[in-house]
């Protein structure tokens, strides 16, 4: 399936002003929940301007150089042609379906025929929503990510675009893995796709997400959402890949609520962006729900990668494990504050948290501020954070054994990572990664 031009983007008016609101819902075929739910959110986002943001997330983010006005949503691809981006994934594996966006326009959309008839539903959000108006009604900004939490969810859930559904029945198994592109190409141009994922009790399932930009050069904004929702018993492997150029703004909000017994392993990959600002929840409901949360970053230039993680326990005997690991060159910067928390009801549960940072340069910066907040007296919460720079001595040992500087380095970093790739399952995202990091440290330069 695949969408054609209808509109331009200049039926929108550049920034996010009331007008400009108001041209683009008149581009929008959506149920009356979906208008209605949008008019609230930018009646939210509209106050949540003149609000401060929570000190204690965004201190060390700064936003002063982001001016909305300067971006533009699309309603509709100025031209049927689409440029290729460089993508991670896309042929480095066989899927079970695809799901491609640009610029937040849908391009094409397809799903085996064995899944399809087991109930399986995996497309574009906004034609999902047309066709199962009540199912997403009842899950989208509903349990997972908040619209009222600050001005990025609230200016998301008023003018989302874009993104990918996927529902799984009563005891499904997705064998092979599904896939979604989200891409820019225009300039200037704005993306506010929205990643919704429920899986019922039972169900299994893998998504590899990826984004990524056609140009080198092309200023762009991407607001985003993630929702993943795992009824009783459901798995879910959860990648995200993300690789703009250097001169997108990158900011979202992501949430995963687990049920009893359910496993969710969730997969960061940060190597574009100019700034990338993630606020991930992992919310554990019921009891015997279990998280696993890896997270890969290479940043260089002046890149900034940030993360606000929180672990929530809301019930006994649940289990959280994150592990974040982050390498820095030139004038980049990295900051990590994670957060485990523990109601009352969590009784016997297990967190962990680790951040770990790998210097290559003496002007980058990483910043780590683990914490712990447990209203349990049963349980078994650790965290930790490290930092430190390559051992000038391992790339001398190196390079006398004939290894170049660039190989020894690749050496260093890849065994850096190399235990958060131990827990990747999945054999093409290892792969990826380790491809990514080798570009990043300028082979062939």
């Amino acid at each position: 399936m695949s969408t054609s031009s209808v509109n331009t983007s200049a039926d929108i008016p550049a920034g996010f002003s009331e007008a400009a609101f108001e041209a683009f819902l008149a581009t929008r075929d959506e149920p009356a929940w979906v208008t209605e739910s949008r008019r609230q959110a930018f009646k939210r986002y509209s106050e949540l301007l003149e609000t401060q943001l929570d000190p204690e997330e965004y201190r060390r983010v700064d936003l002063r150089a982001l001016r909305p006005d300067r971006f533009q949503l699309s309603s509709g691809l100025e031209s049927a042609e689409t440029q290729q981006a460089s993508t991670l994934l896309k042929e480095q594996a066989e899927f079970a379906g695809h799901v491609t966006h640009v610029d937040g326009q849908l391009i094409s959309s397809e799903l085996s025929d064995e899944l399809t008839a087991k109930g399986v539903i995996f497309g574009d959000l906004a034609s999902v929503a047309r066709e199962h108006s009540d199912l997403v009604q009842k899950y989208f900004m509903t349990r997972a990510v908040d619209s009222n939490t600050d001005r990025f969810s609230a200016w998301h859930a008023a003018f989302w675009t874009g993104g990918t559904f996927l529902y799984v029945p009563r005891n499904v198994v997705v064998d092979a893995p599904l896939h979604s592109l989200i891409t820019l190409q225009a300039e200037k141009a704005a993306d506010f796709s929205h990643t919704l994922v429920i899986l019922e009790e039972g169900a299994s399932a893998t998504l590899l997400e990826e984004t990524a930009s056609t140009s080198e050069d092309n200023l762009g904004l991407h607001s985003g959402a993630v929702e993943l929702i795992l009824a009783k018993e459901a798995r879910l492997r959860y990648v995200q890949l993300q690789n703009w150029n250097h001169k997108v703004w990158h900011i979202a909000h992501q949430a995963g609520r687990v049920e009893n017994n359910g496993f969710l392993q969730w997969t960061v990959g940060g190597i574009g962006a100019k700034l990338a600002h993630i606020h991930q929840d992992v919310v554990l409901d019921g009891r015997g729900a279990e998280a696993e949360v890896n997270g890969v970053t290479f940043s260089t230039d002046q890149q900034i990668h940030s993360f606000y993680t929180k672990q929530a326990h809301n019930a006994p005997e649940t289990r959280s494990d994150l592990l974040y690991k982050q390498v820095l060159r030139d004038h980049s910067r990295a900051i990590w504050r994670g957060m485990i928390r523990v109601e009352p009801e969590g009784q016997q549960t297990n967190g962990y948290q680790r951040n770990d940072s790998l210097m290559l340069s003496p002007t980058c910066r990483g910043d780590a501020i683990p914490g712990l907040e447990i209203e349990a007296d049963d349980v078994r919460c650790t965290h930790g954070a490290t930092a430190g720079r390559v051992d000038e001595e391992q790339i001398f040992y190196c390079m006398s054994r004939g290894i170049s500087e660039y190989e020894a380095m690749h050496m260093i970093v890849e065994g850096f990572f190399q235990t958060v790739f131990d827990r990747i399952p999945v054999e093409v995202v290892r792969e990826t990664l380790n491809q990514a990091i080798i570009k990043k440290l300028g082979f062939g330069r």
